[in-house]
């Protein structure tokens, strides 16, 4: 069982940057693909972004390319999310996730960590 603890929220104004961390439990987390998604109240949760165990290729959701950057430290076990010229309309509580690296993007995430809040306002 792979556990993934998030941290880095917050409340910040619009405009600010927000890092946030996600630090996996297994020694071999570099073999994982780590994954970045949110959930606003009310709604489902989306995929913002991830970054391949092997060769640490990254994909974005358009909502956030160019605003967030997705980075990894093997060394560390850790994910981060760097998130720049937030908005109050990326306010939700944002999830790290896990999985065995694949060449498949739409494989299903196995392990997803607590959440962290980030609140954005205006």
């Amino acid at each position: 069982q792979v556990q993934l603890v998030e941290s880095g929220g917050g409340l910040v104004q619009s405009g600010d940057s927000l890092r946030l961390s996600c630090v996996a439990s297994e020694r071999t987390a570099r073999l994982f693909d780590m994954g970045w998604f949110r959930q606003a109240p009310g709604k489902e949760r989306d995929f913002l972004a991830d970054i391949a165990g092997t060769g640490g290729a990254t994909r974005y959701a358009d909502s956030v390319e160019g605003r967030f950057t997705i980075s990894r430290d093997n060394a560390k076990k850790t994910a981060y999310l760097q998130m720049n010229n937030l908005k109050p309309e990326d306010t939700a509580v944002y999830y790290c996730a896990a999985r065995f690296s694949t060449i498949r993007p739409n494989t299903p995430y196995i392990w997803w960590g607590q959440g962290t809040q980030v609140t954005v306002s205006s």
